[in-house]
């Protein structure tokens, strides 16, 4: 089975439409959505776009899917800061009731059996929830401790802090497929493929097309996401000593 894992698109059409027409030249038998369809500058395009793939397909959510369905309802998002706040009421005015009613349906985990791979648990953050945060360098002490205890799986595959690594945490391969939409680093469109092999992919695009698109939206933040999660991402660096003071404990 070859699967292709897509995070964090966070409402970037243009990105998410570059990374689709090159899965559609591979021989792809499943697509893991794995959260954060939104929020973001085109989310009722983005979600309406996944609803007709030519593949099948299962999501996921993240925490964002959660502060919007939360803002959906009423309530004010927890946890999210007050500058976000324009954002996720504006995502929830773009969204329909039939959207409402899909985000809601979506699951935390997914997992399967693969021939290759063996036991596969998708995951947004960390198995536990949608909001933990860990890197690359997070103490495997800590984890094996913490998210990771009491795992069966042979690899999780997560996403949320937009980069990507493949590490070891204790017996367990986990694997962060990046971010389509908002990456850190190098500008492009990150995701996964597992295979044979376990394939850290990204697909460049028309960046400056992208950026125009988003600017000619009337999203709240329109001007900062093109020119900070398209034409230049902050850099993974940056992000690492940032994300670094909110590793989960």
């Amino acid at each position: 089975m070859r699967i292709a894992a897509l995070y964090d698109i966070h409402g970037n059409l243009p990105a998410l439409e570059a990374v689709l027409s090159e899965i559609e030249t591979l021989d792809i038998d499943l697509i893991i959505i794995g959260g954060d369809v939104v929020p973001g500058p085109m989310p009722r395009e983005t979600v309406d776009r996944l609803l007709n793939l030519n593949f099948p397909v299962q999501f996921i959510h993240g925490n964002g899917e959660l502060a919007v369905l939360e803002e959906l309802a009423g309530k004010k998002a927890s946890g999210v800061p007050e500058q976000h706040r324009p954002v996720l009421q504006w995502t929830a005015q773009q969204l329909e009731h039939k959207h409402d009613r899909l985000l809601s349906s979506w699951p935390p985990i997914v997992q399967m059996t693969t021939e290759r791979s063996g036991e596969i648990l998708f995951c947004h953050a960390t198995p536990r929830n949608a909001t933990e945060i860990f890197t690359r360098l997070t103490s495997e002490e800590r984890l094996v401790k913490t998210a990771f205890a009491n795992l069966t799986a042979s690899l999780v595959v997560c996403g949320h802090t937009h980069m990507q690594f493949h590490r070891r945490v204790g017996n367990i391969g986990v694997v962060n497929a990046g971010s389509v939409g908002m990456p850190f680093g190098e500008p492009g469109a990150y995701w996964l493929l597992i295979g044979d092999d376990v394939e850290l992919c990204r697909t460049t695009y028309d960046l400056e097309k992208a950026a125009d698109a988003i600017r000619n939206t009337n999203y709240p933040q329109a001007d900062e996401f093109a020119a900070r999660n398209i034409l230049h991402p902050p850099s993974e660096e940056e992000m690492l000593k940032l994300l670094s003071q909110a590793e989960l404990k």
